[in-house]
């Protein structure tokens, strides 16, 4: 369960952004230009718009296809990642005797099974049926607990979220954690905030959700009383939810009580009826994140009825499984989701999701497949050894600090150290062949894939950490720092062009992949990843003058962020995008030193295409993040991102490094141009 897994990572370099032409996104051809200036404006000047300078002609010819909300780097290699997938599931499906529980017969069945549109548009809602059935029977409210351990197995979290993952203050183990959720919208600010856009957003929601309940068989009136109900239930979880920038605190979601604690904290909740359900025994302790929330979920389960209740978990059973039944709940889940909130035009084609569904329920599996058939070893080999000198260069800038204290310098060289590094593809690959797949029941074999996931996950609690295990596919273009493992791990999806090119120079390669590398080892370091120690265990090693210096020097970005300006009259949030622009900027600085420190041995590269090594190491930057994003999807995500928009990480990004200014001659009457006492080198 991939949710779950990355519950326990922090610093994520991106969902999906910004990216190479889509004429060639892999290929590596005679006439393939790892900078070219047909994807560039040469009409803009750098120094007011670098973002648009270096990807203006590929904006321009890439509009946003009808089935995204953006299109950029990632969207065009997971479209190309979808394709090779395909192909991979196409050659297990011919295995027509493919021995029961392998993941051949588990791919293929799992496909055509989710590909059985006459099916399961016969079945319409018929497959959940008997689950709000059993939902409606509930007599007492000391039924719910159970109810809601049935939904998490299921893959649906109503009220909270419990999964296991490592103690933040103990690494070697893992323990039960409780997490506030329950909320259909994406945050607590949707229910709470009175901007025009986002009170539209909640009529629109419960608009949907009146006409989901309709669907399900309830008459109009009544579908209007409900949904309010839902509105009225979930906007009470989210006033007492904490904010995404409080929760960026790691301390502030860390309160480890024994399971009687918890239960004091909830009376009204039988959590050991929960427990039961999950056939969880001898659980001693749990970290509760939001103590609070709890207290709150205590409330509503003594002044809400039961029909209430009855009312919101049958709500959470039918909009977690819209996607898995007939077209009519699919299309109206879509329309919600997808055009409301993002902007999205259309639906992708159905193959292209239910290939999403398998890398989401039997990742592993299919990753298998694919690093067979389309990593190269050679990519590896580099890729380590670039991380290498990154480390390298890293070592070196820590080493050099002006405003930090030698003992503090130890102890983040040590980290430094001993931070593990994974690329490619795990040693060792999950066992699904328990998982029970038919190639008649779509719902079904997703549920059976959220059980398997869910019970692994919470099996764990108790044990000692694998350290081997990944918390992402080898197909998925991404990579992450985790703090509890003080691991970097970048699968083998995101070593391509234009992040990662084995046929382009050494500028090039450390302005892309280079800045990705440096960007997730910061993160150990940013205003989150500093609190943990080597041993990924939080645990302040800093001194407070160094500390106090670190926050007077993350302040500049908080500052730069908070006046980038978006559609006219939304900001960034400083404060909540702050470790991804730590990050960023981490990454710039140190992957430019590994450039120059590469010039020692590979010597000083001379021009390519008319570009210096410093403008193809800072357009390359800027092309792994170019994208055309819809308004829709740009206000949401400046709501609920912790990642600044492509735009901001390019334009605000090179903004701090003094060698884009001598590079593209940027002057004080340039829109971006920085006073070098002004501009932000935190590593």
């Amino acid at each position: 369960m991939n949710l779950l897994k990355l519950m326990a990572v922090a610093g994520l370099l991106l969902g999906l952004t910004a990216c190479n032409q889509e004429k060639k996104p892999m290929e590596n051809t005679n006439d393939y230009h790892a900078i070219d200036s047909v994807n560039m404006d040469l009409s803009v000047l750098p120094g007011n718009d670098f973002f648009r300078y270096a990807n203006g002609g590929w904006m321009d010819g890439n509009p946003i296809p009808d089935e995204y909300s953006r299109y950029g780097a990632f969207e065009v290699l997971d479209k190309l990642n979808k394709d090779r997938l395909k192909a991979l599931v196409d050659e297990v499906s011919l295995k027509a005797d493919a021995p029961k529980g392998s993941p051949a017969q588990q791919i293929r069945d799992f496909y055509n099974a989710a590909m059985d549109t006459v099916l399961i548009e016969k079945m319409g809602i018929s497959p959940i049926k008997p689950m709000l059935e059993e939902i409606e029977k509930m007599t007492t409210k000391e039924e719910i607990p159970a109810m809601i351990a049935m939904l998490n197995l299921k893959g649906i979290y109503p009220a909270f979220v419990m999964f296991g993952s490592q103690d933040e203050k103990n690494s070697s183990r893992i323990i039960a954690n409780f997490m506030q959720g329950g909320l259909s919208l994406p945050d607590r600010d949707y229910y709470t905030s009175e901007e025009p856009h986002i009170i539209e957003i909640r009529k629109n929601f419960q608009e949907y959700v009146k006409n989901m309940l309709a669907l399900s068989g309830f008459e109009n009136d009544q579908a209007i009383a409900l949904a309010q109900t839902i509105l009225d239930m979930e906007t009470q979880m989210a006033k007492a939810s904490m904010t995404l920038l409080q929760r960026r605190d790691p301390n502030a979601v860390y309160h480890l009580l024994t399971t009687n604690e918890l239960q004091k904290t909830a009376p009204a909740f039988l959590f050991q009826k929960y427990f039961e359900t999950l056939e969880i025994s001898d659980l001693k302790e749990v970290n509760v994140h939001q103590p609070e929330f709890f207290k709150e979920m205590n409330k509503m389960m003594k002044d809400r009825s039961l029909d209430e209740w009855k009312t919101y978990l049958s709500w959470h059973l039918i909009d977690g499984s819209a996607t898995l039944l007939s077209s009519n709940f699919d299309q109206l889940h879509f329309d919600f989701y997808g055009k409301k909130l993002s902007g999205t035009q259309k639906m992708q084609e159905r193959w292209k999701r239910i290939i999403g569904s398998i890398n989401g329920n039997l990742g592993e599996a299919l990753g298998k497949l694919y690093v067979e058939k389309y990593f190269p070893q050679e990519a590896k080999d580099r890729m380590l050894e670039l991380v290498s000198n990154l480390k390298s260069a890293l070592h070196e800038s820590i080493r050099n600090l002006d405003w930090m204290s030698e003992p503090t310098k130890e102890k983040a060289l040590e980290k430094l150290a001993t931070m593990r590094v994974k690329v490619g593809y795990p040693n060792q690959w999950i066992d699904y062949s328990g998982i029970d797949i038919s190639d008649t029941n779509h719902l079904q074999n997703v549920w059976n894939c959220n059980a398997f996931n869910y019970r692994d996950n919470l099996n764990k609690i108790g044990k000692p950490v694998d350290r081997e295990e990944w918390g992402m596919t080898p197909q998925t273009v991404n990579a992450y720092y985790s703090p509890n493992m003080n691991e970097i791990v970048f699968p083998a999806a995101i070593l391509q062009p234009p992040f990662f090119d084995i046929n382009a120079d050494d500028a090039v390669n450390y302005g892309a992949i280079g800045v990705v590398i440096g960007h997730e080892m910061t993160h150990g370091f940013d205003d989150q990843g500093r609190l943990y120690d080597k041993d990924g265990n939080l645990n302040d090693w800093w001194s407070e003058e160094d500390a106090q210096r670190f926050k007077e020097k993350t302040q500049i970005l908080v500052n730069q962020y908070n006046e980038y300006v978006m559609l006219d009259s939304m900001h960034i949030d400083g404060n909540l995008t702050l470790g991804e622009n730590i990050a960023d900027n981490g990454g710039l600085f140190v992957a430019y030193a590994a450039l120059k420190q590469s010039f020692q041995k590979n010597g000083e590269p001379a021009n390519v295409d008319g570009f210096t090594y410093d403008q193809r190491f800072l357009i390359s930057y800027a092309q792994i993040w170019r994208q055309n994003i819809r308004e829709k999807e740009l206000m949401r995500r400046l709501k609920e991102d912790v990642h600044s928009p492509g735009e901001a990480r390019v334009n605000a990004g090179v903004a701090n490094l003094p060698w884009w200014y001598s590079a593209f001659n940027i002057t004080p009457d340039n829109e971006f141009f920085i006073k070098p006492e002004e501009r932000a080198k935190i590593w």
